[in-house]
């Protein structure tokens, strides 16, 4: 993996502290702002991948990991009347909240493959990842609270408003071909009727010449 041009590749041994470095939260990373903008990059790709997930396919059929019943059955346990369609940020930054997601996580130690990975997390689950509507969370806490809206229909609001979107793109489109069609067949016609109105005039113009070719035949 090359980091910057005119750098040399980091040996084995960099690659697993990076990788190391990229799976921890956000706080541990102190000032260091290689560390950080590597893992802001990254969760910016884990997230733009899995919005087209949910924008291109119906949310309720999809499958995050191999346990996802069990990150689900657990989460529902723990937070059971956690509002999850618009995401209060104290309910999960505040120290009492920390003290109540630790445990959770934790259960997912070796079950999830970089179960404290940083990724990003939507908090209105209605809207894309923008700033406003973003925070920095740990990967299980993602999982759990996407396979929630998933599951319970929130994330459908997503595919919905892109299918609609298709659809009245694709609308668009045919009524456009529709009123070209139109505009083509109108067009069609009116050379039509000039030809016809050229034809008569040109008949009329024979029978005019005729009429004075016999009228100076009789003259002679």
């Amino acid at each position: 993996m090359e980091t910057t041009r005119g750098t040399a590749e980091p040996v084995p041994g960099e690659l697993v502290s990076v990788a190391h470095a990229l799976s921890l939260p956000a706080e541990s990373y102190g000032n260091d702002p290689d560390i950080e903008m590597a893992w802001a990059m990254k969760a910016m790709q884990h997230a733009e991948v899995y919005y087209k997930l949910i924008s291109s396919v119906d949310p309720q059929f999809l499958k995050l990991t191999k346990v996802d019943d069990q990150i689900y059955s657990e989460f529902r346990k723990n937070f059971e009347k956690l509002r999850i369609d618009v995401l209060d940020p104290e309910e999960l930054k505040s120290e009492s909240a920390k003290e109540k997601w630790r445990p959770f996580c934790l259960k997912f130690d070796g079950v999830v493959e970089d179960f404290n990975y940083g990724t990003l997390l939507r908090l209105d689950c209605s809207q894309g990842y923008t700033e406003e509507n973003t925070i920095f969370a740990p990967r299980i806490q993602f999982l759990a609270i996407e396979i929630a809206r998933n599951r319970e229909g929130y994330n459908k609001a997503v595919y919905t408003s892109v299918y609609d979107k298709e659809e009245e793109k694709e609308g668009n489109h045919g009524r456009g071909k529709g009123a070209d069609s139109a505009q083509a067949e109108e067009k069609g016609a009116n050379r039509e009727r000039e030809k016809a109105k050229t034809n008569k005039g040109e008949e009329k113009e024979k029978e005019a010449n005729k009429e004075i070719h016999k009228s100076s035949e009789i003259a002679m």
